[in-house]
């Protein structure tokens, strides 16, 4: 479903990484790691169709991302380094106006239950600013938990988690994964993800 061939990055007179391909088909999860600079959030970039690549192709169902444009990003859930929320709303308003941001409709009940499956019951209604980075980013993610699209592009999504909120986070990417979505990610912890069958690559190697 998802197949890069021979991608190239550069950055000013610098070369990050070149000849970088791999496929990914229903089911599968891709990790990518690499040190820090090595090009890992630039890569997940050109994944989503944000960042063009210096060289090669990026192909979703067998043609470029780069012809599909909205058709693509209609199956694209991406989730950066940065949560992504507005601080004067509550978790609960996020939520929702993420939803419709995406062109989707996420009823207050269904949101009320995605914020208490990623332990955020009784903050629905606190201003965000209100919150400690491990809740905000709990606010971003909470995203996943009702998230239909096939190709899941997630940036450290495991950062500022506590051990039960990578559990639980563990288990929806798991549970995406069998119903037969795709997610690449990168994490510099060690996770497994249930179910998954994982791909490597590693860049800078």
């Amino acid at each position: 479903m998802l197949k890069v061939l021979n991608l190239e990055c550069l950055r000013g007179e610098r070369r990050l990484f070149h000849g970088v391909g791999f496929g990914l088909d229903a089911g599968e999860l891709l990790y990518l790691q690499g040190k820090n600079g090595a090009g890992k959030t630039t890569l997940l970039r050109m994944l989503c169709g944000l960042t063009p690549p210096a060289a090669g192709e990026i192909l979703w169902r067998g043609e470029n991302i780069r012809n599909l444009g909205g058709e693509f990003h209609a199956e694209l859930c991406y989730l950066g380094h940065q949560n992504a929320i507005k601080e004067d709303l509550t978790p609960l308003e996020n939520l929702r106006a993420s939803a419709r941001l995406a062109g989707e409709t996420l009823d207050e009940d269904a949101a009320l239950d995605a914020l208490e499956r990623v332990g955020l019951a009784g903050r629905e209604d606190l201003a965000c600013r209100y919150l400690s980075q491990g809740q905000k980013r709990r606010v971003a993610l909470s995203r996943l938990v009702h998230e239909r699209r096939a190709l899941w592009i997630l940036d450290e999504p495991f950062v500022a988690l506590d051990t039960q909120a990578v559990s639980w986070l563990a288990d929806i990417i798991g549970g995406h994964l069998q119903r037969g979505g795709l997610a690449a990610l990168t994490t510099h912890q060690p996770v497994e993800i249930p179910s998954a069958r994982v791909r490597e690559l590693r860049l800078g190697a």
